[in-house]
């Protein structure tokens, strides 16, 4: 098992950095699944992610209140919203589909805006 949690982690880990480039790929929720899969696999690795000077804080806010950042809010609302627009304007859903579609997103959105900032 720590095998496959250090391949998750690596992936995860991945997957955040190229998050930390493009606006539409969230950061933290992958570095969050990362360092539990590090604290999983590879203790070195975990310090490495939560001493990181960008990254660190958040993750460590993170374990410590549950917290996310404001501007991370307001991001996840920001990219959620241009979702949304992009799955109308490619997908042309019916009524159905776009409420539940909706709905998903806002229980979302409901959950990061519930975290202490």
């Amino acid at each position: 098992m720590r095998g496959l949690y250090l391949a998750l982690g690596l992936a995860f880990v991945a997957v955040g950095f190229v998050g930390a480039f493009l606006p539409v790929l969230p950061t933290t929720p992958f570095l969050i699944l990362a360092a539990a899969c590090f604290a999983r696999s590879s203790q070195r690795l975990e310090t490495w992610l939560v001493k990181h000077p960008r990254f660190g804080p958040v993750l460590r806010d993170w374990r410590q209140r549950g917290a996310i950042p404001r501007n991370a809010k307001l991001m996840a609302l920001g990219g959620t919203s241009l979702g949304f627009v992009v799955f109308l304007i490619s997908t042309g859903p019916g009524p159905i589909a776009a409420g539940a579609v909706a709905l998903l997103m806002l229980v979302g959105l409901a959950y990061v805006f519930s975290r202490p900032s």
